[in-house]
């Protein structure tokens, strides 16, 4: 049986790196093959009732009860969070045979995953996807990777020792209660494990296609009988894409990253944890510049030189059975060199919250926090900040009491959280949640809300100079267009009304599933207006465009997982999402291209994820993505199927081949970010092989 199933991986593997481009009945062959092989094995291997493998550790009922805390900044169990929650375990992170953070969170339904080249990634939730996410919280450890300068997240730095994570908790829909005001549609909190679980040591490492090389170094340990610790060191080289026409990007990258973490319990009431980590690397890209006159169009390739760090102090306190306090504070340092403009940012965060449970029918939670951040940008005569360096402050407080209403079946949420900053003034955001239980393997829940996302320091200070050549898609006359882009310091919050309804249920001991719903309206959506237009001089065109609030609209949709586990060595996975978007611009706005951003999340997706164990140390996961068409900018739908093959002949030693985008030798997930020149690649087909070994 071992062997059939290497050679029907070998086969799968050489073939498909062979072809020129996969059939889609290739494609059905293989789909058909991989998630019916475990069928044909319950049939004609009776020995696989043997003990279960580490895959089964967690029953489906087990899985569900995991304690999530980033819904209410307080621990509760995923079964009881009146949200749309799901948990990406260290297990399916394993399994899956990712190699970094962004692949990982494609098996969360109601994320837009979308990789723009070798080192970028546009990740967002119910919408508005793109490079410069505006709308979504990234966090690690409660530790926000947001970048506050153009929002979004810096995936190429988020590189973490894999083995490391202990879980990732994915929240879509609104956030802002709880956190940081860019948490309008979504939080990502990627949590790492106690350094108690991480003690001796662990080296990993692998080779391939597209991961050039990639190794860690870590060893945990105690000291005395009640400080653990661990210290890591690891390196990574990924090869650059593609692109359409199969020529080679330059965006290849490096990056060399030490961190450390210690766990401190020094009695039974406190706890205290220290993270910290330093990284450097580069990371290439092509960019394409515009001009005013002929050519119009220059590409430059260009190393980007990225450095930073990180340090991060908390401390838990429990007073009793009902009370407890946490207070965390953390420094981020982050420079990085562009082909036009170099940044430094330093952020200092601290952050306090209390949870009380007042006679068993009030649950409340409340605190506040403070954020300093400042900035030094220098830009060249394209691009620029004004001022070049800026000092911002942000305040807030939030609180909020879940309710018993009746015992053990029907919870009331209410709660708001209050904020202060430079960038939008006051502003008040109000949620109230329901949470019904009419049987204890069934969960009905329903949520409104009102959140506002903050306007970022580009949409304030940013001078930008582009050009529109001749009778392009941008410009309708026969003469080039010098555009001006102004930040705008009257721009005001973007507003949020979201309303949500969800139902999770244990069909079985084998079956779950959770199903979520929600109806958003925004308004004060920033848009781009353009000024008069002028000709300063004959063979010139000018004009000048400035940020403004005339923008609203509306998205729905319904996000669906399931998690089925028909044998204990066979689990499968499936996911899909459905979103529909639209947006609308005021009668005075002039912004044409503000209704592009419909087209720059897919309509469906669908995931589904099979983890067979054909022994007890042999692995076989196969993983298949449909993504629909992006109709702006035009990116053809995509079928992706990845495959990985693990033997573990010790419990301390791994070994493992994986295959990663079987079906086509390469293809586009997204377009040219904007306000980047960086142009996009097409993602390569690639397979590598890894070694972990733990003593």
């Amino acid at each position: 049986m071992n062997n059939a199933i290497g050679s029907l991986f070998y086969a799968v593997l050489t073939s498909s790196l062979s072809a020129s481009r996969l059939s889609v009945r290739l494609g059905g062959f293989l789909l058909f093959a991989l998630f019916t092989i475990p069928i044909a094995a319950a049939k004609y291997n009776p020995q696989n009732e043997a003990k279960p493998s580490d895959l089964t550790k967690m029953s489906l009922e087990e899985l569900m009860n995991i304690e999530v805390t980033t819904v209410s900044k307080s621990e509760k169990k995923l079964s009881d969070t009146a949200a749309a929650v799901f948990v990406i375990t260290a297990e399916d992170i394993r399994r899956s045979g990712v190699t970094n953070i962004p692949d990982a969170l494609r098996m969360a339904p109601g994320l837009q995953v979308a990789r723009i080249d070798s080192n970028k990634w546009a990740v967002s939730s119910r919408g508005f996807n793109d490079f410069n996410v505006s709308k979504f919280l990234v966090l690690i450890d409660g530790r926000s990777a947001f970048l506050p300068t153009f929002s979004g997240v810096f995936w190429d730095v988020q590189d973490f020792v894999i083995e490391d994570v202990e879980r990732i908790e994915v929240i879509r829909g609104p956030g802002t209660a709880y956190w940081d005001a860019y948490a309008v549609n979504g939080v990502i909190n990627i949590i790492t494990k106690h350094a108690k679980e991480t003690r001796g040591g662990l080296i990993s490492a692998g080779i391939g296609t597209e991961e050039r090389g990639f190794g860690t170094f870590r060893y945990g340990g105690v000291w005395g009988e009640n400080i653990f610790y661990r210290l890591f060191t690891q390196y990574v080289q990924r090869d650059g894409f593609v692109d359409e026409n199969g020529i080679a990007r330059n965006d290849d990258w490096d990056l060399l990253k030490e961190g450390f973490r210690v766990d401190w319990e020094p009695s039974g009431e406190d706890w205290f944890t220290f993270v910290g980590g330093l990284y450097s690397g580069e990371t290439g890209s092509r960019n394409r510049f515009t001009l005013s006159e002929e050519p119009y169009f220059l590409e430059i390739d260009h190393e980007n030189e990225i450095l930073g760090g990180h340090l991060l102090g908390r401390w838990e306190h429990t007073f009793s059975d009902s009370s407890d306090v946490a207070l965390q504070m953390y420094y981020d340092r982050a420079e990085r060199d562009f082909p036009f403009l170099k940044g430094k940012r330093d952020i200092f965060d601290i952050d306090f919250r209390h949870h009380l449970n007042l006679d068993g029918r009030q649950d409340l939670v409340w605190g506040l926090s403070y954020r300093f951040s400042s900035d030094d940008l220098d830009g060249d005569s394209f691009i620029s900040f004004d001022p070049a360096g800026r000092e911002d402050h942000f305040y807030s407080f939030f609180a909020h009491d879940e309710i018993t209403l009746i015992a053990d079946r029907l919870r009331l949420i209410l709660g708001s959280n209050f904020s202060q900053n430079d960038y939008m003034g006051f502003e008040v955001q109000p949620n109230a949640r329901l949470l019904w239980t009419p049987h204890e393997r069934q969960i009905f829940w329903t949520s409104i809300s009102r959140t506002a996302r903050t306007p970022t320091r580009a949409n304030h200070d940013i001078s930008n100079i582009l050009y529109a050549p001749p009778s392009s898609p941008s410009n309708p006359f026969d003469l080039p267009i010098t555009v001006h882009v102004i930040g705008n310091r009257d721009i005001t919050a973007e507003e949020l009304i979201a309303s949500e309804v969800g139902y999770r249920v244990l069909i079985s001991d084998q079956l779950s599933l959770d199903i979520a719903s929600f109806f958003n309206l925004y308004d004060h959506l920033i848009t781009g207006e353009p000024d008069l237009l002028f000709s300063p001089s004959p063979g010139q065109l000018q004009m000048s465009m400035t940020g403004d609030n005339k923008g609203y609209g509306e998205t729905y949709g319904v996000e669906l997982s399931a998690d089925y586990t028909p044998f204990d060595w066979w689990r499968m996975q499936a996911a899909y999402t459905f979103l529909q978007m639209q947006l609308h611009i005021g009668k005075d706005s002039g912004d044409v291209f503000f209704e592009n951003t419909e087209g720059e999340s897919p309509h469906h997706q669908f995931s589904l994820r099979s983890s067979f164990d054909p022994a007890n140390n042999v692995e076989l996961d196969a993983w298949i993505r449909y993504v629909d068409e992006l109709p702006h900018p035009k990116i053809p739908a995509y079928l992706a199927l990845d495959i990985r093959l693990g033997w573990k002949p010790r419990n301390n030693l791994e070994f493992s081949i994986g295959a990663q985008n079987l079906l086509d030798r390469h293809h586009a997930e997204f377009g040219n970010p904007d306000l980047f020149p960086a142009l996009s690649a097409e993602i390569e087909r690639s397979v590598y092989a890894k070694v972990i070994w733990q003593f």
